[in-house]
């Protein structure tokens, strides 16, 4: 089954379901912002991106740019820990949506992305 963690405001959210919804996959729809990540589903999903947890936080945002990117800025490196608490206490930053098939994951920007894993 796949899951596609989704946040309704996101307009890619909302392609990427349409996408999953047109292609009749069962999938399981989770609204990440009402139901939080947890560390061990954060790391599970970092490690199924393949990616390193600074590439899920959407650095655009402006709780990044008001709370962090000064910290950055300034030389400090945060650690993978730091990045998924961050994550967990401000789910806003998390990238969208996030689809999973089995093993494989990708980030829905573009929502065409999804057809890597279908």
């Amino acid at each position: 089954m796949i899951v596609i963690y989704h946040n309704p405001n996101s307009i890619s959210s909302r392609q990427s379901l349409k996408i999953l919804e047109t292609s009749k996959h069962q999938h399981q729809l989770i609204k990440y912002k009402a139901k939080t990540l947890d560390v061990i589903k954060l790391r599970k999903i970092i490690k199924l991106l393949q990616i390193n947890p600074i590439e899920l936080i959407r650095t655009e945002h402006r709780i990044w740019k008001d709370n962090f990117q000064h910290l950055i800025d300034s030389g400090h490196e945060f650690s993978e820990t730091e990045y998924i608490n961050i994550m967990i206490e401000y789910p806003k930053l998390i990238e969208r949506p996030i689809v999973i098939n089995g093993e494989k994951a990708v980030i829905g920007k573009p929502p065409k992305k999804i057809f890597d894993i279908l």
